[in-house]
């Protein structure tokens, strides 16, 4: 059954700021003054002096343990945890990160990411990994932007997610990379609410298990400085993945992605940013691609597409995705700040060419400064569907 949630709370349990090396560099991002370490600190220990006060290192850690409610996990636990680091003192040096978390939801949903994006000196080289594991009964509807809100089923599955790239800068900016993708999905099953010839149905679609694997061919424009939160900057990649039975897939078959972001400062000489994202995912060749990882709302490789939708609401061959956010500061400390978002989605209605309806998204949020050196946020938001699609969404970094 469809899952929406109307209301949802967060708790920011503990927030602790790690200062990890003792080499002196200059500041990530040096904007905000006051972040959560700053307010824990003057709750719980104001006598004291800050540890980090006058100590600029290289390493910037957070940590953050919390609850919260969104529409594809219900009432969930949250441990989560993110390095920023430079690995130059180049003022053109691009910022590293390193995140992982540990989520257990009300739906009896365990997933644990591990996300890293290195960038070695002088932005000679740059690795990116994300691995994920994932237990994840969920819901699903069909194929198309016409699908019923109202007819979704509920299946179980275990999932394992191992991406891995490395791409070498051949101009200003501009990468050339080759990595390796895999994911499997094995035990899915339909729940046992369902009644047998509909469970039946669905097994006889999904069968108990999909592999994909096969190698990725990237092309990359980066000019952001901050990828955790940018500021400003262009961002372009574009990745062709032909996936091989003799790698181990299940059967032969291409996809292609591209994904553009721009980030400019509105109005000029604020610390406001109006952000811009395009993404086209597209089955390019070969057969279908089995139907867990086939283009769908909220299953992105950040999984934060289609915010107003829960999590695989849409699903299609193709999709096309466009969205807007306007991120304003309303403190002048930069402890928090407030975001407009407006999305549009659109999918294959069936497995041919012809296209659904655009589905339209929207909605506002706040942004609490987990980390001000990194820039990382805190991010809350609600958003707004179609037919009474609503609720809160929860991330850790900048949504795009």
């Amino acid at each position: 059954m469809s899952k929406k949630c109307f209301f949802s709370l967060l708790f920011i349990l503990t927030t602790a700021t790690i200062w990890a090396q003792t080499t002196a560099t200059d500041t990530i991002n040096s904007i905000d003054t006051k972040d959560l370490g700053d307010v824990f600190h003057g709750i719980f220990h104001k006598n004291k002096i800050h540890p980090n006060e006058g100590k600029p290192k290289k390493y910037y850690a957070s940590f953050i343990p919390a609850a919260g409610y969104s529409l594809q996990t219900g009432w969930a636990g949250v441990v989560s945890g993110n390095l920023a680091f430079k690995t130059s003192n180049s003022a053109s040096q691009k910022v590293s990160s390193i995140t992982t978390s540990v989520t257990y939801s009300q739906y009896n949903q365990t997933i644990i990411p591990f996300i890293a994006n290195i960038w070695t000196k002088n932005n000679n080289l740059n690795f990116t990994t994300d691995i994920r594991y994932i237990q994840y009964p969920s819901d699903i509807y069909g194929l198309g932007g016409r699908t019923d809100p109202n007819q979704g089923y509920t299946i179980n599955f275990t999932g394992l997610k191992f991406h891995q790239t490395v791409q070498k800068e051949v101009a200003n900016n501009l990468y050339i990379g080759l990595g390796y993708y895999y994911d499997q999905y094995w035990d899915i099953q339909a729940l046992d609410s369902l009644r047998k010839n509909i469970a039946r149905r669905l097994s006889n679609k999904l069968g108990t298990s999909e592999i994909s694997s096969g190698f990725a061919f990237k092309l990359l424009y980066d000019s952001r400085l901050n990828q955790i939160n940018p500021q400003q900057g262009i961002f372009a990649n574009v990745v062709y993945r032909p996936n091989f039975t003799f790698m181990g897939s299940d059967e032969n078959w291409q996809s292609l992605l591209i994904d553009t972001r721009t980030y400019t400062t509105f109005p000029k000489n604020s610390h406001n940013v109006l952000a811009f994202w395009g993404l086209a995912w597209l089955t390019v060749g070969g057969i279908t691609p089995p139907y867990l990882m086939l283009p769908s709302v909220g299953w992105d490789d950040s999984y934060n597409t289609g915010r107003g939708y829960i999590q695989g609401r849409f699903r299609g061959s193709n999709m096309f995705y466009a969205e807007t956010e306007y991120r304003a500061r309303l403190s002048n400390n930069g402890l928090l700040h407030g975001v407009l978002f407006c999305n549009l989605e659109k999918y294959s209605s069936d497995l041919s060419a012809t296209y659904a309806t655009v589905k339209p998204g929207y909605g506002l949020g706040i942004r609490l400064k987990l980390n001000k050196t990194s820039g990382t946020n805190v991010c809350l938001d609600y958003g707004f569907g179609n037919n009474g699609s609503r609720g809160f969404f929860v991330n850790i970094g900048e949504v795009f």
